[in-house]
């Protein structure tokens, strides 16, 4: 017999594996690119969403000494409440203009208009409101001199912003070029000055006219009153239901069905689930329209599937060995589950939540059907029963309302909300992974 003939040592490469290297190395680089495309669409939409935002968080104020006139606001004398409160916003507007032309003598600043009167277009239309409010509120400030803090207009405040220009405004017939230049000689003396906005992250919702008055405050309270409903609902519903179907149900063709529709509800397109609120929670139940109690109730409809297909994830990813031990000491079926099978379970569980949470609390399709997108939310609730059933927004029906608005303050106001409505969302979306990662167990 003779040596088999030598083809090559086993060290050397042939052309089929270096094909399928090629070709690995090649899907790597694929791979990558991906990767850096989606961080650069990243990047692209959050600087984006910073940089059109940031404005919103800015807000050019007027500080005024404005003469508080007893003849004027208070008649009688005896400071009267209910007497001062005939005085309405008409009486304090000239009061307002007034203090704003002696703001411009007093700093040598000239006034281009024939009266004081032609300054109105520089304040905000919230102007005499706010004023009103603190003298009812404080009624010894009547006749004396108080300075106060007043909101400039809103293209007042776009134009120190650079959002609105000179040129823009050549056929505005609410402001021109003159007004620009006395709100320069008013910022070189100080006198109007951007400010960090905290009412837009307090406040309420304004009318079309005073958008610089605007804010998301009351938005962020009907966005938590509806989670409070969606978790007090969503959670023990969902939960008891995985429990169920995977620790005690039988295996048959009503359970099959049953899960297949579970999963297609999660499919299901969010403003489907908005008209099905509308007609069974207001149509047909005659619940209040616009109230987080039905936004809520329709959320965990919209919930609910995502809830109970990741509790059951947990449930099967808990180890067989730790049901039959429970069982082979004695346990019973009940008690295997609730004492050893769920507590292993629960960080799945509760992260599931999170994330259903936080998918519900950017949804703003079922919001619109229910009439939560038109009401314009301008007060606090009262109390815990009516931050449930009053009227209110959310804050993603708040952006939607604030971006169809013609004028661009708004417009710069529904970016600023993304900002916020961005934090919340990665606020439970963090502590989701925190959860996970601090309770998890790997069998």
């Amino acid at each position: 017999m003779t040596d088999a003939t030598n083809t090559g040592s086993l060290y050397d490469v042939d052309a089929r594996t270096k094909k399928r290297n090629a070709a690995e190395k090649r899907f790597r680089i694929y791979g990558m690119i991906a990767i850096g495309l989606g961080l650069v669409f990243l990047v692209a939409l959050l600087s984006t969403i910073v940089v059109r935002g940031i404005p919103a968080f800015q807000q050019t104020k007027l500080t005024l000494p404005i003469a508080l006139p007893e003849e004027t606001l208070d008649k009688s004398g005896v400071r009267d409440i209910e007497v001062m409160k005939k005085v309405s916003t008409f009486g304090y507007n000239p009061l307002i203009e007034q203090a704003l032309a002696d703001a411009l003598d007093a700093n040598g600043i000239e006034n281009p208009f024939e009266d004081a009167k032609g300054l109105k277009p520089i304040l905000s239309s919230s102007a005499a409101a706010v004023v009103r409010d603190e003298v009812l509120a404080n009624p010894e400030l009547v006749g004396t001199t108080h300075t106060f803090e007043i909101l400039a207009a809103s293209r007042v405040d776009g134009y120190l912003k650079g959002r609105v220009t000179r040129e823009s405004v050549a056929r505005d017939n609410n402001i021109d070029a003159a007004h620009f230049d006395v709100v320069d000689a008013l910022r070189d003396a100080g006198i109007i000055a951007k400010g960090f906005n905290f009412d837009f992250i307090t406040g309420a919702d304004a009318s079309e006219s005073r958008p610089e008055q605007a804010g998301i405050g009351v938005s962020m309270l009907g966005s938590l009153f509806m989670m409070f409903v969606v978790l007090g609902l969503s959670l023990p519903i969902g939960v008891a239901a995985s429990i169920y179907l995977e620790e005690f149900a039988t295996q048959n063709r009503f359970t099959d069905i049953i899960e297949v529709n579970i999963s297609n509800l999660a499919a299901v397109p969010s403003i489907v689930f908005g008209i099905l609120g509308l007609a069974v929670f207001i149509q047909f139940m005659h619940l209040p329209q616009s109230a987080p109690l039905v936004g809520g109730l329709v959320l965990t409809l919209m919930t609910l599937p995502t809830i109970i297909i990741s509790t059951r994830a947990s449930l099967k990813a808990v180890p067989p060995s730790i049901r039959e031990a429970a069982l082979g000491i004695g346990a019973s079926k009940m008690q295997t589950v609730f004492h050893h099978v769920l507590p292993l379970a629960m960080p799945g569980i509760l992260t599931g939540t999170i994330i259903g949470l936080a998918q519900a609390l950017g949804e703003t399709a079922p919001l619109l059907l229910i009439g939560m997108v038109g009401y314009i939310a301008s007060n606090y609730p009262d109390g815990v029963a009516s931050g449930f059933l009053d009227p209110n927004s959310a804050m993603p029906a708040q952006i939607y309302e604030w971006a169809k608005r013609a004028d661009p303050a708004y417009y710069e106001r529904a970016w600023g909300g993304i900002i916020i409505l961005l934090v919340f969302l990665m606020t439970m979306n963090i502590l989701a992974v925190i959860l996970r990662r601090r309770f998890e167990r790997r069998w």
